[in-house]
């Protein structure tokens, strides 16, 4: 950070500006231009353009900028904001704030790695639509019924990824805007971890991959009951993909940190489990393990959704090797008649 006072001299430069840009001796009672020498894309200078101090007085700074510094090639994410003693006065104080561009290369990375895998995952599904529906629509009345069944089952079925997959993208949204909204009621937990299960076996997998333990005595919960079938379908997803042998799902009563009471479930795998080094960032946007598929996005939503109902989740490693994902649901009426 760089303050200037009303003569546009420097009064304080922090070690992390001195730092970015490589002052040396004392800046105070420098000019700010000469110790901040900004010019924007087109190699003009930047504070001849705003004009902090001569500029209109209904001015109050202006909002975050890349810019660079004269000589260096160097960039740095730029803000203003213009102090007065009152509305249409002079400037008191010119704070300047200073940002490297690391954080922003990061982000477009992402960014640019959330395009790469989404295009992947729905260009995936579409070029199989698309290669059947062509064949059913040139070839329709040399295809046998069982033929048409088949490929009309696997458009509906690829279908069904790209819905799942915007379905994320528009959750993770949603969470990250603080938009996410619930329409609480009670519900029954197991319930509807058997449901999820009994969906899975339905869909192939083999019954002997699933344990389903409930405890007894369990309190009342109100939550939204798609938004917890969910996160149950994404955890046994999980164990189901990454782990090995028996995913084993436990429902039981429990208490918070603040001893209030709750619904603790557990999902359980056998695999070979996460690393600690890797588990701070599994519920992070992208993560992903290993060479896996997928956008990265399963588990911050489901951390999102559980958190949106006041919850806590976290993951350890199972008594047997593998990972375990605790879930703790609140117990007791909502909060909120709507949400």
């Amino acid at each position: 950070m760089l303050v200037a006072g009303p003569d546009g001299r420097v009064t304080a430069l922090n070690r992390a500006a001195r730092r970015m840009l490589g002052t040396e001796g004392d800046p105070n009672g420098r000019d700010y231009r000469e110790v901040l020498p900004l010019v924007d894309s087109a190699g003009a200078d930047w504070w001849s353009f705003v004009s902090p101090y001569r500029g209109f007085a209904n001015r109050t700074g202006h909002p975050e900028r890349l810019l660079e510094l004269r000589g260096t090639g160097r960039q740095l994410l730029v803000t203003a904001r213009y102090v007065r003693d009152r509305p249409g006065g002079p400037v008191q104080r010119l704070v300047v704030g200073l940002r490297d561009t690391r954080a922003r290369r990061r982000a477009d990375r992402d960014q640019a790695d959330l395009v790469s895998t989404v295009a992947h995952e729905i260009r995936s599904p579409l070029t199989t639509v698309k290669g059947f529906t062509s064949t059913l629509i040139t070839k329709w009345d040399r295809l046998a019924d069982g033929q048409k069944q088949a490929m009309l089952a696997a458009v509906n079925a690829d279908a069904d990824r790209v819905v799942r997959l915007l379905s994320d993208l528009l959750d993770a949204s949603r969470i990250d805007a603080g938009r996410l909204r619930l329409r609480r009621q009670v519900v029954d937990v197991p319930a509807i971890v058997r449901r999820v299960v009994s969906g899975r076996v339905a869909a192939g997998d083999p019954p002997h991959r699933f344990l389903m333990l409930t405890g007894e005595g369990l309190p009342e919960t109100w939550l939204d009951p798609d938004r917890v079938t969910q996160v149950v379908s994404n955890l046994v997803e999980n164990g189901i993909r990454h782990g090995a042998g028996t995913v084993a799902i436990e429902t039981v009563g429990a208490k918070t940190a603040q001893g209030a009471a709750a619904v603790e479930m557990t999902v359980t795998d056998e695999g070979a489990g996460i690393d600690e080094l890797s588990r701070p960032r599994i519920f992070s946007r992208f993560w992903r393990h290993g060479h896996a598929g997928g956008t990265g996005l399963g588990l911050f939503i489901v951390k999102g959704l559980v958190e949106a109902h006041h919850g806590e989740i976290g993951v350890d490693e199972a008594p047997g090797g593998g990972a375990r994902f605790r879930v703790l649901f609140p117990a007791g009426s909502p909060p909120y008649e709507t949400e």
